[in-house]
C-alpha cells in the first residue's frame, strides 16, 4: 500500500509555494515553483505514493483543480474564510503552505465545490450573459440618476428609447451633461445587441444538457433561470438532500440554542425551550438565492399549483413573507428532487405539508 503525502500549496500569481507532509506530520520537501502547468506536473510526477492536494479557493483555484485532478489521489479546494487564524501568529508562503497540508492531513478543511466537467461552456456562458446584465443595469441606472439629478422625472422605459431619445436630450441644458448623456446613450446601444447575443448563446448551449426540460417543466423556471441554476449547481448530487441546498442558497434558518439539557430526577433530560430563530444563513450563493425568490414571486403572478400552495399557507395563519420563503423552499427542494430523478413536474409533487 502506497503512503499519502500531503501537499499544501499557497498560491499567488508569479509562483506556489509549495509544503509535502507525510502520513505522520514529518516535513518531507518544501519548494517554491512557478505558477506554470508544466513546472507543477513535473513537481507532482517526481513524488511518490499516493498525493493528496489542498490549496484555497482564489482567481486560479478552478484552473489549478483541472490541472491536478487527473494526476494526484485527491484535490481539496478550501474555503479561506473557514481556515482558522489566531491575532499575533506569524504568517509567510512557507508557513501557509504547512497549515494547509496539516489541515489536509487531519481532515480539518472545509472544502469548495469543484468537479463536474458537464458544463464548463455553459458555466462561462452564462457568465458572460449575467456580467452584460449587470454593465447594461448600470447604464440605465447612470442615465436615469442623470435626469432625476436635475429635476426631470424619468420613470418606465422611454429615457432609453432611441425614438424618444431627443426629446430627452432637450430637457438637458447643460452642454457637458448633455455630452455625457450622448456616451451613455452609445454605451447602452453597445451593451443591448451583446446581451441579446449572450442570451441566445446561453440559452442554445442550456437545451444540450439532459436536465433542461425537466428543469423548464417546473412552473417560475424559466430558461434563463434554468440555464443560470444548472450552471451554479452543475449536478444535483452534490447535495445530500434538500436543507443542503437550502443552507448553499440562503434559505436556511439560523437557529440558537443553550442549556439544551437539564436533570429531572436524577436523569438527564432535553430541555423543551425552543431554539431562538435569527433569520436566514448569511454565507450562501446570493445569486441562486435570487433565482428561487424570484420564481416563488413570478409564481404568485399566476394561477397554479404553487400559488394554491401559499394560498393555503397563508389562510392557515402563516405571514405572507413566511409564507414566500417557504415557497420558495418548496421550489427548491421540488427542483433538486426532479433533477436528481430525472423526472418531470407533476403537480402533485406540490403537497400540502409546508416545505
Amino acid at each position: 500500500m502506497n503512503a499519502i503525502k500531503y501537499i499544501g500549496m499557497d498560491v499567488h500569481l508569479a509562483t506556489i509555494s509549495i509544503a509535502v507532509l507525510d502520513s505522520k506530520g514529518k516535513l518531507v520537501m518544501e519548494v517554491t515553483i512557478a505558477t506554470q502547468a508544466g513546472a507543477l506536473l513535473d513537481l507532482i510526477r517526481g513524488l511518490s505514493g499516493t498525493l493528496h492536494v489542498t490549496f484555497e479557493e482564489g482567481t486560479s483555484a478552478h484552473w489549478l483543480y483541472t490541472v491536478l485532478e487527473p494526476h494526484v489521489g485527491k484535490v481539496v479546494v478550501c474555503d479561506p474564510r473557514q481556515n482558522p487564524r489566531r491575532l499575533g501568529e506569524k504568517k509567510s508562503d512557507r508557513l501557509d503552505a504547512r497549515k494547509l497540508a496539516e489541515g489536509l492531513r487531519m481532515g480539518s478543511l472545509k472544502p469548495v465545490y469543484h468537479g463536474n466537467a458537464l458544463v464548463p461552456a455553459l458555466k462561462e456562458l452564462v457568465r458572460s450573459y449575467r456580467t452584460l446584465v449587470s454593465d447594461t443595469t448600470r447604464v440605465m441606472n447612470r442615465l436615469k440618476a442623470l435626469y432625476r439629478g436635475r429635476g426631470i422625472g424619468c420613470a418606465g422605459t422611454r429615457v432609453y428609447s432611441p425614438r424618444f431619445r431627443d426629446q430627452w436630450r432637450e430637457q438637458l441644458q447643460e452642454p457637458g451633461v448633455r455630452g455625457r448623456a450622448d456616451l451613455l446613450y452609445k454605451q447602452l446601444d453597445l451593451l443591448l445587441p451583446l446581451r441579446q447575443e449572450a442570451r441566445a448563446a446561453m440559452l442554445a448551449e442550456s437545451r444540450k444538457h439532459p436536465a433542461h426540460k425537466i428543469l423548464c417543466s417546473i412552473p417560475a423556471l424559466g430558461p434563463v433561470r434554468v440555464a443560470v441554476l444548472m450552471a451554479l449547481m452543475q449536478t444535483p448530487h452534490r447535495f445530500r438532500g434538500k436543507r443542503q441546498l437550502w443552507t448553499y442558497a440562503g434559505l436556511a434558518l439560523v437557529t440558537r440554542t443553550s442549556a439544551d439539557y437539564q436533570m429531572v430526577d436524577g436523569q438527564v433530560t432535553r430541555t423543551r425551550k425552543p431554539a431562538l430563530v435569527l433569520g436566514l444563513n448569511a454565507n450562501h450563493n446570493h445569486t441562486l438565492k435570487g433565482i428561487f425568490k424570484d420564481a416563488a414571486a413570478s409564481a404568485l403572478a399566476h394561477p397554479g399549483p404553487f400559488k394554491d400552495f401559499y394560498t393555503t399557507r397563508v389562510a392557515q395563519g402563516m405571514k405572507p413573507e413566511l409564507a414566500r420563503l417557504t415557497l420558495a423552499r418548496k421550489i427548491a427542494a421540488i427542483t433538486l428532487t426532479l433533477w436528481k430523478k430525472g423526472e418531470r413536474f407533476n403537480a402533485e409533487h406540490v403537497k400540502t405539508q409546508a416545505a
